[in-house]
């Protein structure tokens, strides 16, 4: 049986940075062989530097001196403008080379996520699967599916740009007073506050289905770290919002483009507030961003982007520019007691 270590990145000597970047190699060309790998240098960066806001530690199941697996628990801090609503939830993620499972090496660190939850106060832990042997071991413990998410993937080559063009003179000719801004890297940091703001209120929309949480705060010191942490792997933020005719913004829109993703953007948050909902501007902020990203990464090929499966607005809009499924994930709730059973 593979024995359990703890991979503490700000002491880890190289050897330890070494086995589990082999792990980590193993891992994507078991799981998600058509992406790029995360750079070595840019796990290390984000794994070491500090984050105020968020605990993560990270549990391998070594054998032999190699890493077969990998189990992830991560939990709000004081300090984050979360921690009120969701210092109940904790989060974990788990993964087991093919070669070594059915072995109990994720029943084995049931106990540390228990240890972790006592440790924050956590009363509820959510976790992920997207085939039938992860569903049924968390059946088995006695977690409960609770919101579906489709991963999608746009093939650029293959988009309506005249429907796109379209969208765009239908959403303004409807919203003639509105106006649309465009924040190539980063939003400006004299908007943040109100950028902030309206995030919080539109992110809170989302539909959640039958997932205990807490709220989505953003504040210009949780985006100023973000942002830091992005800038350092070379990563950027485009980004753009819809102001109405009385100043405050109804839509915003955001994508991530990695360095280390060549032909790749990813899809972020898109929202439109109630109020102004039924005139294109979700078309609209999707319209204008797909040729942001045309002109500005000419490379790109694919966007991928996540939407919860009953999140039919937002399905409709990207169905119809031509996004296809390509994956999708089931997220788990378990309680402490229902975990302390399964121990």
């Amino acid at each position: 049986m593979p024995v359990s270590v703890e991979l503490v990145p700000r002491t880890a000597s190289r050897g330890e940075w070494e086995r589990y970047h082999a792990f980590r190699r193993r891992k994507q060309a078991e799981r998600r062989p058509e992406d790029p790998l995360v750079p070595d240098d840019v796990t290390e960066m984000r794994f070491t530097r500090p984050d105020p806001f968020q605990e993560t530690r990270r549990h391998l199941a070594v054998e032999g001196g190699d890493v077969v697996g990998e189990f992830e628990v991560e939990a709000v801090l004081p300090a984050s403008p979360e921690y009120e609503t969701n210092r109940h939830l904790l989060w974990a993620w788990a993964y087991v080379l093919e070669p070594y499972r059915r072995r109990g090496i994720g029943r084995s660190w049931l106990s540390t996520a228990v240890a972790a939850m006592d440790e924050h106060g956590a009363t509820v832990l959510t976790t992920e699967a997207e085939i039938e042997p992860g569903f049924a071991f968390l059946r088995a413990i006695g977690a409960e599916a609770r919101l579906t998410e489709r991963e999608s993937r746009l093939d650029l080559r293959e988009v309506d740009w005249d429907m796109v063009a379209r969208w765009l003179r239908e959403a303004r000719a409807a919203s003639p007073d509105a106006r649309l801004e465009l924040f190539p890297q980063y939003p400006p940091d004299e908007l943040l506050e109100e950028l902030c703001a309206a995030a919080t209120e539109l992110m809170n929309t989302m539909p959640w289905e039958g997932l205990e949480h807490g709220d989505i705060v953003a504040t210009p010191e949780t985006e100023r770290h973000t942002r830091e942490r992005r800038a350092a792997a070379g990563t950027v933020n485009p980004s753009l919002i819809v102001r109405d005719a009385d100043g405050g913004i109804v839509g915003m829109t955001d994508v991530i483009k990695h360095a280390y993703e060549p032909g790749i953007v990813n899809q972020n948050f898109t929202g439109v507030h109630p109020r102004a909902r039924g005139r294109g501007i979700g078309k609209w902020i999707k319209a204008a961003m797909l040729l942001h990203i045309r002109e500005a990464y000419p490379d790109t090929v694919w966007i991928r982007t996540g939407n919860a499966g009953s999140n039919a607005p937002m399905l409709g809009i990207n169905h119809t520019l031509g996004f296809q499924l390509h994956r999708m994930q089931t997220y788990y709730q378990v309680s402490r007691e229902a975990l302390c059973r399964a121990v």
